[in-house]
């Protein structure tokens, strides 16, 4: 019996659901809870496991289509059930309403249409057939405030080949970067949205053909080549050839990453000239099996993933993916070579001070940017962030107060409580969920900080709850994810969130609703050693905290029986900017007297477990 494939529930307030990539094809055999799609909803990515085992015979809902909760996705066919049986009684009905002549027109006619494309592949008609056939690539929302988006790069030009998922451009709005994957496999035949324009969500930016339409225009210069590569008299050349110390030096440059050594690559370079072309030919082989090999580890894999992995001798098994559900995606695979790169070249400085220990120094001296004389493009995150950071000065009274705190007493209990806190959080323990937790209290005791004033309306707005926003230092620039209700979470879970969400932005994957909302922000500039700066407050927000690294040096302090002594302790700088029409300067001294009289109480034991 055909089993139907449904929309599952993904949340109480989740109504529908948008496919957004079928990991199977019609005529495919699936197992049980092997995963047969992806769907995205307002509130996650998730992969929909086949019910039943058989074959796929009918997809119902296509990608980028959305559909209710509890509708119909697909049918999958029992095992003694032909894939083509529910096509089949599609058509019966018309056949039989039909007359025979018709009956047998309509039997001939698929004939003549199977035996056209056999002539007409030769002949380079098919260039037509894909762009009949081409799949629309639209404009994602990127957030339920983002209307529209620039095109900042294509990564594919028309007439590359493109693999589902594969990044096929990048997209800039006013709050995230993102890449945006081709949602189908095949050739780019047409771009309609050039790089710095902007295009509105929903609208099409390019169009894919199907799978091999460009190389099909190509076969046909592509045979008469094949044709002379198998003769027999080019094969003997390459060997006989004594000369073959002239083409060494062109070769050398594309094979340094397998790093044999000289001899062996003087004698080699023939051979490996030829390899370099055949590599691309036993990938597509892996990908044929499925997910059999290195990618059963990590579930499935997509072709360009395998494709780098085998390019960079990558182990797929070895890595823990990053994408949904676990997925191996093609920023681990790159991450992962450029770790085994970076352990590969550390043992070549360290050979050199054996044999002298004078020359490591001047090896060590940092190397000048690629980029001093240049000029580049402002990125349009970058430009954003110009706009904001000028606009807060020019509307507000900014000021910043410092004070110094002892956290000595929580550095010793950080130390205690740094191993059972990983294992039983899974995140490592540091200064900073301290820091966010005494200034969430104190923002719960002096509101007017996590307040914001309309001036022209005339009114102070006090939120309802504490959100907090955690400055991120990533490649693209500052970015600010929140922790929505953070007052809500004890120091585990403060601890748990800013990793989370430091990790997703960091590999671009958080959404944009996640970095909006703030109304009270926390930046860490004493992770890069700095002791204090004075933040610039993002509006609407009325004040920014800022935390200097943590360093231990002699103070001053008032022991019960020596008096005043001169003791070691872990001193911390913490300066605050606010909006000076909104904040006293006595508000906001009370605020971080508060923060600094929590954090050198150090009463966090219950929090910690201890």
């Amino acid at each position: 019996m055909p089993v139907s494939v449904t929309m599952p529930r993904l949340g109480e307030s989740v109504t529908e659901g948008t496919v957004t990539r079928w990991l199977k094809q019609e005529g495919d055999t699936v197992e049980v809870d092997e995963p047969l799609l992806e769907v995205s909803t307002d509130k996650v990515d998730t992969e929909i496991p086949s019910p039943a085992a058989g074959v796929l015979s009918r997809i119902v809902v296509g990608e980028d289509e959305t559909a209710e909760v509890g509708s119909e996705l697909a049918v999958i066919a029992g095992e003694g059930e032909s894939t083509g049986g529910a096509p089949g009684q599609q058509e019966a009905p018309a056949e039989q309403e039909a007359p025979a002549e018709q009956a047998e027109e309509a039997a001939a006619e698929p004939q003549a249409e199977a035996e056209q494309p056999a002539v007409e592949e030769p002949a380079g008609q098919a260039a037509p057939a894909p762009s009949g056939e081409g799949t629309a690539v639209k404009m994602p929302a990127l957030g339920e405030s983002v209307t529209e988006g620039t095109v900042t790069r294509w990564l594919k030009q028309v007439g590359d080949s493109v693999e589902v998922d594969e990044p096929l451009l990048e997209v800039s709005t006013d709050k995230v970067d993102t890449e945006i994957p081709s949602p189908v496999a095949g050739t780019l035949l047409e771009i309609k949205v050039a790089e710095d324009d902007t295009a509105d969500v929903g609208a099409e930016l390019a169009v894919i053909g199907t799978a091999g339409a460009a190389p099909a225009q190509a076969e046909p210069e592509a045979k008469p080549k094949a044709e002379t590569k198998p003769e027999p008299e080019a094969k003997p050349e390459p060997k006989p050839e004594p000369a073959a110390e002239k083409p060494v030096e062109e070769p050398t440059p594309g094979l340094s990453y397998n790093e044999p050594s000289a001899e062996a690559e003087t004698s080699a370079q023939p051979a490996q000239a030829e390899q370099a072309a055949t590599p691309p030919a036993p990938t597509p082989t892996k990908t044929a099996g499925g997910q059999g090999g290195d990618g059963e580890a990590a579930g499935y894999v997509t072709p360009l993933v395998r494709k780098l992995a085998a390019e960079h001798g990558v182990e797929l098994s070895s890595l823990n993916g990053t994408g949904v559900g676990g997925r191996i995606r093609k920023q681990d695979v790159l991450e992962a070579a450029e770790k085994a790169k970076a352990a590969k070249a550390a043992p070549a400085p360290a050979a050199q001070p054996a044999a002298a220990a004078a020359p490591a120094k001047p090896a060590a001296k940092p190397q000048p940017s690629a980029k001093r004389g240049t000029t580049e493009k402002l990125p349009r995150i970058r430009a954003t962030i110009a706009k904001r950071m000028q606009q807060s000065l020019h509307e507000m009274a900014q000021l910043t107060t410092v004070v110094e705190v002892d956290v000595t007493r929580v550095a010793k209990l950080r130390a205690q409580a740094k191993a059972s806190f990983q294992q039983r959080h899974g995140v490592k323990l540091s200064f900073l969920p301290f820091f966010a937790l005494a200034a969430i209290e104190a923002l719960q005791t002096y509101p007017i900080v996590n307040a914001s004033m309309d001036l022209d309306a005339g009114t102070i707005t006090y939120p309802e709850g504490e959100n907090l926003g955690i400055a991120v230092d990533t490649e693209r620039g500052l970015m600010v994810p929140v922790i929505h209700g953070a007052g809500d979470l004890n120091l585990g879970g403060i601890a748990k969130r800013i990793a989370d969400l430091a990790e997703r932005t960091r590999t671009n994957k958080i959404s944009p609703d996640e970095i909006a909302g703030a109304t009270f922000t926390l930046t860490n500039t004493g992770s890069r050693g700095a002791l204090f700066d004075t933040p610039i407050v993002p509006s609407p927000q009325s004040a920014m905290l800022g935390t200097g690294a943590v360093v231990k040096r002699p103070v001053v302090v008032n022991d019960p029986e020596l008096g005043e002594v001169v003791a070691v302790r872990s001193m911390v700088y913490l300066a605050m900017s606010y909006d000076h029409r909104l904040i006293d300067g006595a508000d906001a001294a009370r605020f971080l007297v508060a923060v600094k009289e929590r954090l050198e109480a150090g009463n966090f034991e219950a929090e910690l477990g201890l």
